[in-house]
């Protein structure tokens, strides 16, 4: 007994020192979401002595990463970011996990700019030229999102077919993807997170709406959605999360770090490259807010007519 009693267990060993701690990423690697996670993932490893590792699980419009968290030790070792469509995903499709039941709130960093994108030789200048494509030319629209049932998805069901207007739907796994795809034609138009901010800026891709709130000082001559008359504000806030019953230590821990990474001068560079800014919110405040949004996309997914079976 005695010599079983000084054999060490990684219950008796403090936070995190038993092995690296991995963040699942539920994009695919080289797009800008996985860039700046890899970033933060490195400077919170500085401050927590210990190895931050990130593994991408894209698919599935971002919540690939669900069912790893939802089967996952709650012992911090494995935590993923949590992005808006995992609120949104259960009541669009059926799935055996739950984003409030099933998640750990551990901090919220930033949110995004989605925009409304096609090439830099387009014909297509506005949204409205959008608009008159699709009806003259029913059906015949193409569209790429970064997946079914994400908010780019849900702002062209709004746009496009709660007006009457058909489009073809191309989901693609993730940004860098879908961006290509515009950029070499193979889609008319793309609808996307701030990873497109580099290509407008060399001129491959056009800028023709946000969905932000304000209009972007980065682009100021691109008008947002609500200032061309629809009642549209998205920025799909995300951050961090483990699995259930994670300990209010370990959450301690983890929170500390990655705020302290967070608003390194770094990450902030790093995601300004993006059209981003940070948006902390803290355990108790990002948990408020998941479970506030996830009541309100019921609400949208019932309006437009997404339900596919879910709870």
């Amino acid at each position: 007994m005695a010599a079983l009693a000084a054999v060490p267990t990684h219950a008796s060993q403090p936070f995190p020192t038993a092995r690296p701690i991995t963040l699942w990423v539920p994009w695919p690697a080289g797009g800008a979401t996985d860039i700046t996670m890899r970033l933060l993932a490195d400077i919170a490893g500085s401050h927590l002595g210990q190895r931050v590792v990130v593994e991408n699980r894209p698919g599935a419009a971002g919540t690939m990463a669900m069912p790893i968290l939802q089967q996952a030790e709650p012992d911090g070792y494995t935590i993923a970011q949590i992005p808006q469509p995992v609120l949104r995903a259960v009541y669009t499709q059926k799935v055996l996990w739950d984003p409030i039941r099933d998640v750990t709130p551990i901090i919220q960093i930033s949110g995004v700019t989605f925009g409304v994108l096609v090439q830099g030789s387009s014909a297509f200048r506005t949204l409205d030229d959008l608009f008159a494509f699709a009806r003259a030319r029913p059906g015949e629209l193409s569209i790429a999102t970064n997946g079914v049932g994400t908010t780019p998805h849900v702002v062209l069901e709004e746009l496009f077919t709660a007006r009457g207007m058909k489009y073809i739907h191309v989901p693609y796994k993730g940004t860098s993807e879908q961006l290509l795809a515009v950029d070499s034609g193979q889609v008319m138009v793309g609808v996307n997170s701030t990873g497109f901010a580099p290509m407008v800026d060399n001129g491959r891709l056009r800028l023709l709406a946000t969905f932000a709130a304000k209009r972007s000082p980065r682009w100021p001559s691109v008008p947002t959605l609500k200032e061309l008359g629809f009642p549209i504000v998205a920025m799909s806030p995300y951050g961090l999360g483990g699995p259930r019953g994670l300990p209010a230590p370990v959450v301690t821990v983890l929170h500390d770090a990655f705020r302290k990474a967070m608003f390194d001068p770094a990450f902030i560079h790093e995601i300004g490259k993006y059209d981003q800014e940070l948006d902390y919110l803290g355990p108790a405040e990002y948990g408020a807010w998941l479970r506030e949004q996830h009541a309100k996309e019921k609400l949208v997914v019932e309006r437009m007519g997404l339900t596919r079976g879910g709870s």
